[in-house]
């Protein structure tokens, strides 16, 4: 059992050190979650609005169910903080927060706890309660304790700290005259009459109609101007993936074949899986085959198929891909690295259908669909000399571009709480989601290896964070490294300080003190871009946010010796000057 002898500041500092003003994007964080800075009275005038509307004691549960799910999310702080310190210091916390907050000057006069036993006893006093000064300014002095989003605070935080329903009840309150308030908390069992206090924190009737209402007219609005479903596998929003998605569903009832365009992880093959799926081939196989994965030397008999003793290993004869996927679909992926000797064979199977294999002269019939991909620039390859020009334009009958998840950043969440749900079955994890801070890195992350990098690093966050908890940055990212939006932090006397990556401010400093010009940044970081790229504009301008045109004519300016101008530098023009 651990008992308070004495109030202490333990941790405080700690507490103020983890507030952090973002002043790019106007955000506030108290650790992995968004907080708001929002003006009392306004706070004031929407709880009597609750109240007029609702009336007292329905929107006493509301506000009580609003500070117990506020008072939950910060017993995820003080659960961190166990991990270092004591449970007494860890669990004043929650006090410490509410003070820090502004919600109210909280001094603990008795506080036990056990959490191993489930043993607890707290009293603390309440002064400078912004909720029971505002109620009693609306509406005078009050027959009944009035500070419901505190106390709902209070029961929350505690029965999440401990494991168990602790219930608080307010003794003294301003809202009924009292100089300040002062509140009791104890396991819900130990008090007499716990159950006149249960339906404060469960949702009502009322609720639950009115939602059920808005659903059904959620469900309205969507059937009217209804998006159209899309299969089980298949997830996004954007207005880029909805125009892949359009071009394949009208390929999907034709024979026509489909070349697949796009950065490594974009999901090539899970869209040659839903065309095959949604055409009439649907019941026969799906076969895939990556022809950068197949020796060059063994990839014809992969492919056609090979005669026993073709060549000294065959010792039985065996039907290649396109036998396996007659009547279906064959998909060939990294189709550019196909080799030149099987190039004219692929043409001839796609223009005769019809095959040989290899060491055999029987010609066999076949009826396949094929669907290719690459994250090459098939046009290079064809002026390389290493992709035929009239196997390209056989492939090329219908193209669809896969955009990369950093133009698709609407699906991120979406794709996210998709793997969240996957992995979470796999591994046996229940978890609340993702921190406020981690959403955040997961929009601003640039995705260079795409949906399978997303995949890969959800799948480590609910590896790494603990059961019942929500998964935070450190748990996705704690290898990643990059440039994190400017953040500004609390010192020890409540100032605001900037808190600056090191590598940016010291590209600052050389820009502001004249050792780097901004015309001679510009250049250093396209050439580094085009060098990373190995040449490729396309790529580069990628990894830049600029169009290909717009870095050809930076480029053209810096190879001319003339300076791109700062409003080169400083904006994006949609056409580039003539």
């Amino acid at each position: 059992m651990v008992r308070l002898r004495s109030v202490t500041r333990t941790g405080s500092d700690d507490l103020r050190a983890r507030v952090h003003f973002c002043a790019e994007t106007g955000q506030i964080w108290l650790h992995e979650h968004r907080m708001l800075l929002v003006h009392a009275e306004a706070q004031a005038s929407l709880r009597k609005e609750l109240i007029d509307t609702l009336g007292m004691d329905r929107a006493h549960g509301l506000l009580t169910r609003m500070g117990y799910a506020s008072g939950v999310r910060d017993a995820e702080l003080a659960r961190i903080r166990a991990q270092e310190s004591s449970d007494l210091d860890a669990f004043m916390t929650g006090p410490q927060l509410h003070t820090l907050e502004g919600i109210v000057r909280v001094t603990p006069i008795r506080l036990e706890l056990d959490r191993v036993a489930g043993k607890f006893y707290g009293e603390f006093l309440w002064e400078n309660s912004w909720e029971g000064q505002w109620h009693r300014h609306f509406y005078g002095i009050h027959g009944a304790p009035v500070c419901w989003t505190q106390i709902g605070y209070a029961c929350g935080y505690s029965s999440a700290f401990m494991g168990r329903p602790i219930l608080y009840k307010e003794v003294e309150c301003v809202g009924m005259g009292h100089n300040n308030c002062r509140i009791i908390g104890k396991p819900m069992e130990e008090w007499d009459d716990f159950a006149e206090y249960q339906h404060f924190f469960s949702r009502e009737s009322i609720a639950d109609q009115l939602f059920d209402l808005q659903n059904q007219v959620a469900q309205l609005r969507s059937t009217i101007g209804a998006k159209e479903k899309l299969p089980a596998d298949m997830v996004g929003d954007s207005p880029s993936f909805r125009a892949a998605y359009a071009l394949l569903k009208q390929a999907a009832n034709t024979r026509i074949g489909v070349l697949l365009l796009g950065e490594t992880g974009v999901g090539k093959e899970l869209f040659a899986r839903c065309l095959h799926d949604m055409g009439p081939r649907r019941d026969a196989p799906f076969i895939a085959i990556n022809c950068a994965a197949i020796p060059h030397d063994l990839m014809e008999s992969e492919l056609f198929g090979v005669e026993k003793g073709a060549y000294t290993g065959a010792l039985v004869s065996r039907p290649g891909r396109f036998e396996r996927a007659d009547r279906g679909t064959l998909f060939l992926d990294e189709i550019g690295d196909l080799p030149l000797a099987a190039q004219g064979k692929l043409l001839r199977v796609l223009q005769e259908g019809e095959l040989e294999r290899l060491g055999d002269a029987k010609t066999r019939r076949i009826d396949v669909r094929v669907v290719a991909a690459t994250n090459h620039d098939l046009r290079q390859l064809v002026g390389e000399g290493r992709l035929r020009a009239d196997l390209y334009y056989r492939l090329n009958a219908w193209q669809i571009e896969i955009p990369p998840l950093r133009q698709r950043k609407e699906d991120v969440r979406l794709l996210a709480k998709r793997f969240l749900e996957k992995y979470s079955a796999i591994h046996g994890k229940k978890l609340r989601g993702f921190s406020d801070k981690a959403k955040r890195a997961l929009l601003d992350y640039p995705w260079p290896g795409n949906i399978r990098e997303l995949q890969n690093i959800v799948e480590r966050g609910v590896i790494l964070a603990p059961t019942g908890t929500s998964i935070e940055v450190d748990h996705l990212f704690s290898s990643c490294t990059g440039e994190q939006p400017r953040e500004f932090g609390l010192d020890t006397n409540g100032a605001l300080g900037i808190d600056r990556p090191e590598g940016a401010q010291r590209l600052c400093d050389a820009v502001l003190d004249g050792a780097l010009t901004l015309d001679q940044l510009e250049a250093t970081l396209i050439e580094s871009a085009v060098d990373k790229a190995h040449g490729n504009l396309s790529s580069a301008a990628r990894m830049l946010g600029l169009s290909r045109p717009q870095l050809a004519y930076r480029l053209k300016r810096l190879h001319e010796g003339e300076p791109a101008g700062p409003e080169a530098v400083l904006t994006r023009p949609e056409v580039p000057p003539a």
